[in-house]
């Protein structure tokens, strides 16, 4: 497709609510919005291993119609070992501002202080499928890879999904960070908020 056609076809694009929802849950997990024109647009960039196919592959059919080209593979070097990571980039638009706007502070992810309204059930599932694990096979303690935020970051986060899902979670530093536990007292009552929205793929993190 030429630019042009390209252009116009953009401006045709409006994000749904599930969208909404799921780069809200991608931008408290891996995801990423970049901007190549000073803010004034952003493209959403979804990249995991390539053991998350499955995963990548829903999140690009509900993207499709924001997306130029399917998911690819990736390899680079780490230390001298080669992974493989599955990818795909949207286009570049100002209906994505918003959300940079709400998770960057002089490019570094932050909590937005409206995260309570922008909060739901099915982002929570996104953000879990993105960095939540099981703690061991011996324990039902569900954590969250938070390391990126800073300590009032998750404060406020915490604070909102207690207020809003009557979720509550703990904190515990890492070497890397704070990494966010769900409290034995909330995790049936989270469970059951995001078991309808995580995939087949990805049930196993539920335990």
């Amino acid at each position: 497709m030429h630019s042009n056609k390209i252009e116009s076809y953009k401006e045709t694009l409006r994000l749904s609510d599930i969208q909404r929802d799921i780069i809200v849950g991608l931008m408290l997990g891996d995801g990423h919005l970049e901007t190549m024109t000073e803010d004034r647009t952003y493209r959403l960039k979804i990249e995991h291993s390539i053991k998350q196919k499955e995963y990548v592959d829903w999140l690009y059919k509900i993207f499709k119609e924001w997306v130029g080209r399917s998911p690819k593979t990736k390899e680079k070097l780490v230390f001298g070992k080669k992974f493989t990571n599955y990818r795909f980039t949207t286009y570049s638009s100002g209906k994505f501002r918003f959300y940079a706007r709400q998770f960057y502070r002089d490019r570094k992810k932050v909590i937005p202080k409206m995260i309570a309204k922008l909060l739901s059930p099915r982002t929570l599932a996104v953000w879990f499928m993105d960095d939540g694990s099981i703690k061991s096979k011996k324990h039902k303690t569900k954590l969250i890879n938070t390391q990126c935020f800073s300590f009032q970051d998750l404060d406020r986060l915490q604070t909102a999904l207690k207020e809003k899902f009557g979720v509550i979670m703990t904190r515990k530093k890492e070497r890397t960070g704070w990494r966010l536990y769900i409290v034995s007292e909330s995790i049936c009552k989270f469970e059951a908020l995001i078991s309808p929205y995580v995939i087949p793929s990805m049930r196993y993190k539920l335990g």
